[in-house]
């Protein structure tokens, strides 16, 4: 069986906010590499469990307990925390800013 990750997804390049990422996600690492469709040119591959299976749990210890109740081997990828800086519209035209003024 393949080893799976435990980890939480990062927000995606379209979202502004931390919505769907306080899921935990248990995902199948991939077994045999892609291979190329000589006649079409499509990139596949015969695992389906890296390819298909994606797990969500609501928090870290029921996925580490599904894998182990099921024998995966498993390995846990902990999240940073991240650090919100506050931020005001009007440093922007600060007389004292580091950095050069473009407008």
């Amino acid at each position: 069986m393949n080893r799976a990750r435990i980890f939480q997804p990062a927000k995606t390049a379209m979202q502004s906010g931390r919505a769907k990422t306080h899921r935990w996600v248990l995902e199948f690492e991939p077994a045999m590499a892609k291979v190329i469709d000589p006649l079409m040119g499509w990139t596949g591959s015969g695992d389906m469990m890296a390819t298909e299976v994606r797990l969500s749990f609501d928090t870290r210890d029921e996925a580490v307990a599904y894998a182990e109740r099921c024998g995966i081997a498993y390995d846990i990828e902990i999240p940073t925390e991240h650090q919100r800086r506050p931020k005001a519209y009007a440093d922007n035209f600060k007389f004292d800013r580091r950095g050069n003024w473009t407008h």
